[in-house]
């Protein structure tokens, strides 16, 4: 590159023989004095080396020669000085390049290097060159680095020694020498060309700016070094790192061409950091949707606050943004330990999602989870008030009334987004979290919307895989993501890990596989889908203890589960988030379909259930529960039934169900094949006018015989002498000592054999 060539810039100063009014005896500004009539300079229009030449009398201590027209320096651009000197008589002085350089506004740039290396003449007569590069770069070989600031210079000779020395001077030569500092004369533009020093302490920000503006469509190159940028600072161009960038944490490094993770690891050189840096420039850059990790592992050592990586941001941000295709690798530090508090705080039914009076609440963080009497799964504090002493839960408690000693368990996260106010439409994928048994994997924000992760790995978490403390799981979308527990060689009581939890509605959970946690899925919400997924919590005990796969909480609860893959694990559906859980009105535990499911299990204790139903509170009743198309087996020893409710804390209302369908499934290894309706055979031997027809517990969940949908004569009834009857009974219902019989009241006594279809519903 030659500007005097491309552009046709005028870098050469004229001969001396044009006049000496442009040759200033001072630093070369206007209004300094010239040697045009001077007295110590005068042009010799013929020499035995030069042509023409310029001849000064050293009367100064430091005697100047400067051009004063005013020389452009341009970014990336080198020019060099050459001037042919030689000594005719006096003290034989020592003689530089030097120049003056000016800035905008015609003001001097201070501070930066305005002379070049010193030539000691030798002797009288002898031609010494005298030479020196200016440019805006510290590059070596750039005797006099500028920085972007110069905008021109006025150069010429400094004469140096003892006065009375007189010397020639050849006309002076200014050259652009750029082409002598690239690498690549064309497809790079290296950031030291503008003003980069990268000593890690002065602010090279500018000058990658200059370079990405200069760039235009090349490679920006950035050498060895470390160069603090403390500024925000935008490249748009393609960029190469050899050194590395270091940065305020509020500082954003935004890379559009190079927009992926490897580029931000080049760029700061700790993996940990980078990863931040990128994903504060992906919620700072409209450019990019997504940031790619290029297939990098990462390695982290503690807690990535999300939040904190993104202070502009922290109340919240809702523009879709994915990271995707990569690995995070937990590695051992004791800022993953749990740590836990405990403090007394007060609970009020009225006021269901709040503690009052907590002590020491400066020291419980936000995020923990909450344990103590009457405090159901997945209770977290969503946020605090220190001021008030008061912290708000992300969902109510089911029996806490009064004041207690709540522990408070604070996991540590992987990745943790639990200090925006807001996150909505952020999603993962193609990601694997390798926890190593050593961090819980994701905490989700307070609030927000249709976070998802896709196709993801989450491997061996502490404690959790996702945790929701409060409404950030709204629309949470699952699919295609394989759990494996770190406590899977324990046995099922021995577990307390819950791949994820969520406490908002219309949760969405699709063909993930999860091995062998306490939970699966925790869901604490409304409308949620749960389909196509592989979950399995068995262990090698013999008719031991299995553990919920899925915990539906909510009592109108309106979620579909269907064609999952149940293995040695039930479904458990509860109101444990009910402040108040005796039933009073309302909808009841309602509008819940658990359709084409495969239910298995192996060596299970014969009370073992892949369907419970526990209420907290009395009172309650199925409305609108359909449970049809099902698999249930049971392998190496069977089990009494495939659902129950669990009257821990109290029974059902077996007067008030309504809309039960529980049909179309297959039942092998499970000796109480239930139905309802329930088509139930009976044969009278022996003429009776009362026939009892047992159900034989076959209705679900303990439910009694409230209704007869039909009862079918299957051949003749006949009388006591044998003769065939015709006759129609009426139906009693409700009988025996737990009302799931019915008795069958005939005119008069006859036996046969009849069809009935009996419901636990009226």
């Amino acid at each position: 590159m030659n500007k005097a060539i491309t552009d046709g810039i005028v870098f050469m100063p004229p001969a001396f023989a044009n006049g000496l009014n442009v040759w200033s005896s001072g630093d070369g500004t206007p209004g300094t004095p010239t040697y045009a009539g001077s007295g110590t300079g005068a042009f010799v229009p013929a020499d035995a080396d030069f042509a023409g030449c310029l001849e000064i009398l050293k009367v100064s201590t430091t005697q100047r020669l400067r051009y004063m027209g005013q020389t452009p320096l341009l970014p990336g651009c080198y020019l060099q000085i050459k001037a042919r000197v030689k000594a005719i008589s006096g003290p034989l002085p020592t003689v530089r390049i030097a120049g003056w350089a000016g800035g905008g506004g015609d003001v001097q740039v201070t501070g930066v290097v305005e002379q070049g290396p010193a030539t000691q003449l030798s002797d009288y007569g002898t031609v010494h060159e005298i030479t020196a590069i200016v440019g805006t770069g510290q590059r070596p070989g750039v005797d006099m680095p500028w920085g972007v600031q110069a905008l021109y210079g006025h150069f010429g000779l400094d004469i140096d020694g003892a006065n009375g020395s007189v010397i020639r001077v050849d006309d002076i030569k200014i050259t652009d020498v750029t082409s002598v500092f690239l690498r690549n004369l064309i497809s790079l533009v290296d950031v030291r060309d503008f003003g980069a020093i990268g000593d890690g302490v002065t602010d090279d920000s500018a000058a990658f700016e200059a370079a990405d503006q200069a760039a235009n469509g090349r490679c920006i190159f950035v050498p060895e070094g470390t160069y603090l940028l403390a500024q925000n600072t935008s490249i748009a161009s393609e960029i190469d790192f050899e050194g590395t960038v270091t940065m305020p944490d509020d500082k954003m490094l935004l890379l559009t061409k190079n927009f992926d993770l490897p580029t931000y690891i080049n760029a700061l050189g700790d993996e940990m950091l980078a990863f931040k840096k990128a994903f504060q420039a992906l919620l700072n850059n409209s450019d990019h949707e997504s940031l790619d990790m290029g297939g990098r592992k990462v390695s982290v050592t503690e807690p990535i606050d999300m939040a904190a990586a993104v202070p502009n941001r922290q109340t919240g941000f809702s523009t879709r943004r994915i990271i995707r295709n990569g690995q995070f690798d937990v590695k051992s530090s004791s800022a993953w330990d749990t740590e836990t508090f405990t403090s007394v705080a007060t609970y009020n039914t009225n006021d269901p999602t709040r503690l009052v009076n907590v002590a020491n609440v400066a020291n419980i963080p936000v995020g923990s989870l909450v344990q103590g009497s009457g405090v159901g799964r997945e209770i977290y504090v969503r946020s605090k008030n220190e001021g008030a002493g008061e912290i708000t839960l992300n969902a109510p408690l089911y029996d806490a009334a009064g004041t207690q000693t709540f522990t408070f368990v604070s996991f540590k996260y992987l990745l943790d987004f639990s200090g925006f106010s807001t996150l909505r439409k952020f999603g993962m994928e193609q990601i694997e979290f390798q926890c190593n048994g050593r961090s819980s994997a994701i905490r989700l924000a307070p609030s927000g919307s249709t976070f998802a992760l896709a196709n993801c790995f989450v491997s061996r978490p502490k404690d959790r895989g996702i945790t929701s403390i409060g409404t950030g799981c709204q629309g949470m979308l699952i699919d295609t993501c394989q759990f494996q527990s770190t406590e899977e060689s324990f046995n099922v009581p021995d577990r307390s890990s819950i791949a994820l939890n969520a406490t908002a509605n219309d949760v969405k959970l699709r063909h993930n596989r999860a091995v062998r946690f306490r939970h699966f899925a925790v869901l604490g919400g409304t409308n949620n889908m749960i389909l196509g997924n592989h979950f399995f919590q068995g262990d090698g005990i013999p008719q031991g203890v299995r553990s919920a796969g899925l915990v539906m909480i909510g009592t109108y609860n309106s979620s579909t589960i269907s064609g999952n893959y149940v293995d040695n694990c039930s479904i458990l559906w509860t109101n444990e988030r009910d402040a108040n859980p005796v039933y009073t009105s309302g909808f009841s535990f309602s509008s819940m379909a658990i359709t084409d499911n495969i239910f298995y299990s192996s060596e299970p204790a014969p009370w073992f259930t892949y369907l419970t139903i526990r209420p907290y509170g009395a009172g309650h009743f199925l409305n609108g529960v359909i449970v049809t198309g099902n698999k249930f087996r049971s392998t190496s020893g069977g089990i009494t039934r495939a659902e129950r409710v669990d009257t821990s804390f109290a029974s059902m209302n077996n007067f008030a169900h309504r809309n039960v369908k529980f049909e179309n499934n297959t039942f092998h290894g499970v000796d109480q094949k239930v139905a309802n309706p329930l088509r139930v055979t009976h044969t009278q031997g022996s003429a009776a006018q009362a026939w009892s027809v047992q159900t034989a517990g076959e209705l679900p969940f303990g439910g009694f015989a409230r209704s007869c949908d039909a009862v079918t004569a299957l051949g003749p009834l006949r009388n006591t002498f044998g003769a065939v009857t015709y006759a129609t009974p009426y139906v009693q219902l409700e009988q025996g000592a737990s009302k799931n019989e019915i008795t069958l009241r005939w005119p008069s006594a006859v036996r046969g054999e009849v069809s009935t279809l009996i419901r636990m519903e009226s």
